[in-house]
């Protein structure tokens, strides 16, 4: 803490109560080297980091390319599976519909196609509540 005290003759008077009163112009010079070397080293690694960051995002872009490729085949293998799983059920079923023939009858309406033919959907019955009452017919011109 400094004082500055007025009434000399030769100017203002600095008074120092706490601590010295040398001031050292030294030290601020000193610091502009040693400043400089951490902005350096603390550059270099911030640089070092950008670096391994892009062989860390190369790495996981090649490995989703790889997963996207392993996916894309396995996909297909199981489509193809299910596809072999439905054409051996299907010849089964028809092995199973298709009686043996007689040797005295012909076979030339039997054409295997490989694909089951699709009946017609069964339709439920009509609840007696929803059939019309024919006593009470509405007729109209």
């Amino acid at each position: 803490m400094c004082l500055l005290l007025r009434g000399n003759s030769r100017g203002p008077t600095l008074t120092t109560l706490l601590g010295d009163a040398k001031v050292s112009s030294n030290k601020k010079h000193s610091m502009v080297p040693m400043l400089t070397i951490v902005f350096l080293i603390s550059y270099g690694l911030l640089a070092w980091l950008v670096v391994e960051q892009n062989n860390t995002i190369q790495a996981q872009k090649t490995l989703i390319r790889q997963m996207f490729g392993d996916n894309t085949e396995l996909t297909a293998l199981k489509i193809r599976i299910n596809r072999e799983k439905n054409q051996a059920q299907a010849r089964a079923q028809a092995q199973a519909a298709v009686p043996p023939l007689a040797p005295g009858q012909s076979g030339g309406s039997n054409r295997s196609t490989g694909r089951m033919q699709k009946s017609a959907p069964q339709k439920p019955p009509k609840p007696t509540s929803d059939t019309m009452d024919v006593r009470r017919a509405l007729n109209t011109i």
